[in-house]
């Protein structure tokens, strides 16, 4: 059995969020943030040397970083839905959004938020930072115009592992700017595969 160490308002509630969509078999196992500093419980730490969450185990493999969550739980457990062939070009592309959304869209998206506490004395790189999202939400608004996902018409994995970007931007009131995104993240909180597992794991402040 699949068993996910799920931490509040944490990128977990999307590898819950998958296994709901494929109908897949698992468990959670529920961590509290620290109510002050926010940071994860040092039993995480038990799991997987990091102490970060998302963190899955099954049977002997303990795995961590979402991507190759979200892969195994889509090689593993997907029976070939939420994802291209992977003898097809449209893998690829696939493939490239499941990375980019830890790879580059996250850093500043992450960085906005930090920086944002600091201050007039960081006004010079967060002047960067923000110029760098604008790049990056840009990019994902062009790629999702006249399209209902990333991929298309249809979901895919690479949604679900980018809908954490799109929803904290979202919670920050961001999304002004880009029509297209904002769609999008309502569209994938509308699910009811979203919903059950939004219940299940417990309040997420990120979902409307």
């Amino acid at each position: 059995m699949l068993v996910v160490h799920h931490l509040n308002d944490s990128r977990s509630q999307r590898i819950l969020w998958l296994l709901e969509e494929l109908g897949a078999p698992y468990e959670i196992k529920y961590y509290q943030r620290d109510a002050k500093t926010r940071l994860a419980p040092p039993e995480l730490k038990a799991i997987h040397p990091l102490g970060k969450s998302p963190v899955v185990t099954e049977g002997d493999l303990t795995l961590a970083e979402s991507g190759a969550i979200v892969d195994h739980i889509v090689r593993r457990h997907g029976g070939g839905r939420l994802a291209p062939a992977m003898s097809t070009a449209a893998y690829d592309t696939y493939q490239e959004w499941l990375h980019y959304s830890e790879g580059s869209a996250m850093l500043p998206v992450l960085m906005t938020m930090y920086l944002a506490r600091a201050g007039e004395a960081v006004a010079p790189i967060m002047t960067r930072v923000q110029s760098e999202l604008a790049n990056h939400l840009g990019y994902v608004e062009s790629a999702l115009a006249g399209r209902d996902y990333l991929m298309g018409k249809d979901l895919t994995a690479a949604d679900v592992q980018m809908s954490f970007v799109g929803e904290m931007v979202a919670a920050s009131g961001g999304l002004g700017p880009y029509p297209n995104i904002a769609a999008w993240v309502a569209r994938l909180q509308a699910r009811p595969a979203y919903k059950t597992a939004v219940e299940k794991g417990g309040p997420y402040r990120f979902a409307k």
